[in-house]
């Protein structure tokens, strides 16, 4: 891939967007919560996404150590009209998307982590 890695992590977004058209958005941000690339449908914050994102991994990423699960590769919040996704995305990044009621969960998971290995590279 070329262009500066925010053109990389864009376009990853952007074919994300293409692959499942029904996605209400997608993002990715550093684990610091800051965000680095973003496509919603809506005027949605990217900043507080982000944040509230990257302390979603955080706060996984604890649960699993307590437990003994080994290491967040990702996690999930459901609500009455649609769930978000956060997939972590190397040691740097993490993955957020947000799918409408009624998504092909397989289909989302296989292009998601697709994704989120793209970025893990990227970054």
């Amino acid at each position: 891939m070329t262009g500066s890695k925010q053109e990389q992590l864009q376009a990853i977004i952007s074919d994300l967007r293409s692959a499942i058209p029904d996605l209400r958005g997608a993002m990715i941000a550093t684990v610091d919560g800051l965000p680095i690339a973003q496509l919603f449908t809506d005027n949605t914050d990217g900043n507080r996404v982000a944040a509230m994102a990257a302390t979603a991994l955080g706060l996984g990423k604890r649960i699993n150590d307590t437990l003994g699960t080994g290491d967040l590769s990702e996690m999930s919040v459901a609500g009455l009209d649609g769930q978000v996704y956060i997939y972590a995305a190397g040691r740097k990044g993490v993955l957020a998307v947000v799918a409408p009621s009624g998504m092909n969960i397989g289909l989302l998971n296989m292009e998601a982590r697709d994704a989120a290995s793209r970025v893990t590279s990227v970054l």
